[in-house]
């Protein structure tokens, strides 16, 4: 038995390592959709924003742009 232990032991330290690297790479392909969802929101508000203000200057309130902002 005590032949075992230290292969059971190199076993469970690359199972141990494996396990952190799939936890390693599935944390980063998460946050790379992350990333990648918060540019497109980042892209709508500008558009959005855009879309608000022709939709004053329409409207006819001037300096659109400076009463959106707080």
């Amino acid at each position: 038995m005590a032949d075992n232990d230290p292969q059971s032991a190199r076993d469970l330290s690359q199972f141990a390592e494996n396990l952190l690297q799939q936890v390693h790479d599935n944390v980063q392909v998460l946050a790379d959709k992350l990333a990648l969802r918060m540019e497109d929101m980042g892209e709508r508000i500008d558009d959005l924003e855009k879309h608000v203000n022709g939709l004053l200057a329409q409207a006819g309130v001037e300096n659109a742009s400076e009463e959106l902002r707080p």
